[in-house]
């Protein structure tokens, strides 16, 4: 069990992610299929996507048990279910790796209906929790999937409470904060948060809600780099309309470090598995 932190709101200093970069892990595996297309700077990427391959050809058991030489099941030892106390109650979580002196910090935002257990199985949507588990243990980070009962305010609460303890215990580490489906109201709400803003050195935001507002939000202004995974034929949240918010982002600001990869014939469910955890986290420890 986790002890009560004294919730401090720290100061994530532009620049402290420089140098570092996470160590392979599986990449042959886990890369992204080839690209369909790329708008000229690369920012904007449609992913040439297939059922058949990606889900049927990877998995041992489709949708529910992927082939066994995706994962790497050491990282259990040094993972756990707990919780995690704050000064307004307790929060269950899933935890990979070391709390306090972690090299960085990744926060996984599960969607309705979901708990701690999704972002700690190791054998559903590909293995790629399994991935992100390993990838911080063995880059001596830290992984983090809380259980969210609901997206409102104490949900909110809730991560803010986990994020600001993260601060306060690895100050200078950076946090992203990643967000899957209705997760990512919590990802949007704290957006708009300029304490909250100032902890993350990046969001995900994976098959998420469009938020318009986004654009003008402490996040952007803070020039936190924003990574959109979302698959075409998303039945949820339609991919255009998040584009939408995407293109608002870029319009305003160019060379803003933002990416959309579109999952081409991908469902709501394929940007979990698809993301390159490595690739992207690298990416936004570069850019920060």
């Amino acid at each position: 069990m986790f002890p009560a932190f004294l919730l401090v709101a720290g100061i994530f200093s532009p620049g402290a992610a420089a140098g570092l970069e996470l160590e392979s892990f599986k990449d042959n595996l886990f890369a992204l299929p080839q690209a369909l297309s790329a708008s000229p700077d690369r920012s904007f990427v449609v992913i040439d996507y297939k059922e058949m391959r990606d889900i049927n050809g990877r998995d041992q058991i489709p949708e529910r048990r992927v082939r066994r030489n995706y994962v790497d099941l050491s990282v259990r030892r040094k993972s756990a279910l707990s919780t995690f106390a704050t000064k307004g109650g307790r929060v269950d979580i899933g935890i990979a790796g070391m709390f306090g002196g972690a090299r960085f910090g990744v926060i996984f935002i599960h969607g309705r209906n979901g708990d701690r257990r999704l972002g700690m199985d190791d054998y559903r949507f590909g293995g790629n929790f399994n991935r992100i588990k390993n990838l911080a243990v063995r880059n001596n980070g830290v992984y983090i999937a809380p259980t969210i009962p609901e997206f409102g305010n104490a949900g909110v609460r809730d991560v803010d409470a986990l994020i600001s303890a993260f601060r306060r215990q690895n100050p200078g580490a950076p946090l992203v904060l990643a967000c899957g489906s209705m997760g990512s109201i919590i990802c949007l709400s704290l957006a708009r948060d300029p304490a909250a803003a100032s902890n993350l050195a990046g969001m995900i935001l994976l098959g998420g809600m469009p938020d318009p507002e986004l654009a003008s939000s402490a996040l952007v202004k803070a020039r936190v780099p924003i990574t959109f995974v979302h698959g075409s034929n998303d039945s949820v949240y339609d991919w255009k309309s998040q584009r939408a918010v995407f293109n608002a982002i870029k319009g305003a600001r160019k060379s803003y470090p933002a990416k959309f990869i579109l999952l081409n014939t991908g469902s709501h469910g394929s940007p979990i598995r698809m993301i390159d955890w490595r690739e992207t986290l690298n990416s936004m420890f570069a850019s920060y």
